[in-house]
This record gives C-alpha cells, structure tokens and sequence, in this order.
C-alpha cells in the first residue's frame, strides 16, 4: 500500500456515473458496478462515491445500488449525497462503508458530525468542504452540490469540522473541478496548515505532478475523477489508474 493515497472519486446520479465541470453539465461515463471491477483489477487502494443530486432532490442514499457497489468492491469505499440524519447513517455503515462523506446534511446541524463520530468513531467521519474562490480572491464553503453559497470561511470551517469530531476533510474547489489544469494549492495549503487531520485534496488534477505538488502544498492523500476516466485531448471515456510502481515512484 503506498503511503500517500490516491483516491478514485466516482460521480453518481441517477444510477449512473458522470462526471462535472464547475459542478455542472454532468456527462454520463458510465456504470457505477462496471466501473468497481475495473478498479478491483487496478488494484485500487480506496475509492469514493458521491451522488451529486440527492442532497439537491431531498432524497435518501440509494441504499440498494450501495448495497450492489459494496457487494463488488474488494477495496474500502467512502459515500456521500443525500444522507439526511442518523438513521440514514447507521444503514450505511451496516453495508460495509468504510466512511461516511458529510455535506450538505450539517451546514444547519452541525451536531450531525459528533453523533456520527460517537458511532464509528472519528476515522470514519469525512466532512467534505466545497470551495468557491470568486474574482476578487475570496473563498466561501459551497452546498448542495455548489448551489447555495454559505458564509462560512473554509479554514475556519475546517477547524470547527475537526473540533466536532471529523476524522478527515476532503477538500474541493469547485472553480477547479472537471477542469484537470491542477489543483488550488493555496486553498490546500490554508486549510491543511489549520487542522491536524488528514485533508484529501481534491478538483482539478490532470497529471501525476499535480498529485505531488497537492502533498507538497499539506494534502495527505490526493482525489481526482477526470485524470481517472478520461484520455487523451478528446476525452474518451476510459477508466484507469496509474501502475503501483509508478504512483511510489512520484512519491519517493
């Protein structure tokens, strides 16, 4: 296993796979059970699913197609989208999921994060901060999939996530998602100078540097959706994932 991770980050909505630019214009790539065993063969270390409409629909997790992905997945997956209380989080953990992505379920009931932590303890408890930085430099965390615009600061977010009890932050700029042109590095660096858990960094990776250059800045593991199913400059779907050998290579 490497010793940064390198995470897969699949795009769900309506049963299907897709992928966003900014957060908008999905584009199916694919099915979400096809998808896990081709990364069960790429020997896979972690992946993550969000479903980017639920949250937005107001409905529930869909327990039955995560019951279908838990079934084929040989690695530790993560979930988000459309988790609504405790209930919702209990099913999950009994599907098998390793952590539970929280959203937009805890911009008004932060006591959702403690709870959660007081169930499966803080390693399974991710709080996923979407970022919006606008053209006068200034950050503000993003719900709902990027629709509603809080006034929370993401560094001062962050601090109060991992003070109630998260055990990782998965850190998204919206204004580099789809967009594989690297990462927010200074975002990366603000937030993970200001918590002492683990931030994956994640929107806008389009190369193996960018991975690099993401830990250098004070991420601890890196996420990325396009590098992984798109090639080439007409972007064909095609799901990879670079060989062992060459993701310890970058890291060494």
């Amino acid at each position: 296993m490497l010793h940064v991770r390198v995470i897969p980050v699949l795009l769900l909505l309506n049963n299907g796979l897709v992928k966003t630019v900014e957060f908008r214009n999905p584009r199916y790539i694919g099915d979400p059970i096809n998808a896990v065993k081709i990364f069960n063969n790429k020997e896979v270390d972690e992946l993550t699913f969000l479903d980017i409409n639920a949250s937005t629909k107001g409905n529930g997790p869909d327990f039955q197609l995560l019951k279908r992905i838990s079934s084929e997945a040989f690695m530790p997956f993560s979930y988000g989208g459309g988790i609504r209380n405790i209930e919702d989080i209990k099913q999950l953990y009994g599907l098998g999921i390793e952590k539970i992505i929280l959203n937009s379920s805890i911009i008004n009931d932060h006591s959702i994060v403690s709870d959660t932590s007081s169930i499966a303890g803080s390693s399974g408890v991710v709080v996923s901060i979407d970022v919006k930085t606008n053209l006068f430099g200034n950050s503000l965390v993003y719900s709902f999939g990027g629709k509603l615009k809080t006034n929370q600061d993401p560094v001062e977010y962050a601090k109060e996530m991992e003070y109630l009890g998260a055990g990782e932050i998965l850190l998204n700029s919206i204004n580099h998602d789809g967009k594989m042109a690297g990462y927010d590095l200074d975002l990366i660096s603000s937030v993970s100078s200001a918590v002492s858990i683990p931030v994956v960094a994640c929107g806008g990776a389009g190369k193996l540097q960018d991975f690099r250059e993401a830990i250098n800045s004070g991420a601890s593991a890196v996420a990325a959706g396009s590098m992984f199913v798109y090639h080439g400059k007409f972007k064909a779907v095609l799901l990879t994932y670079p060989e062992y050998k060459v993701l310890s290579e970058l890291f060494n």
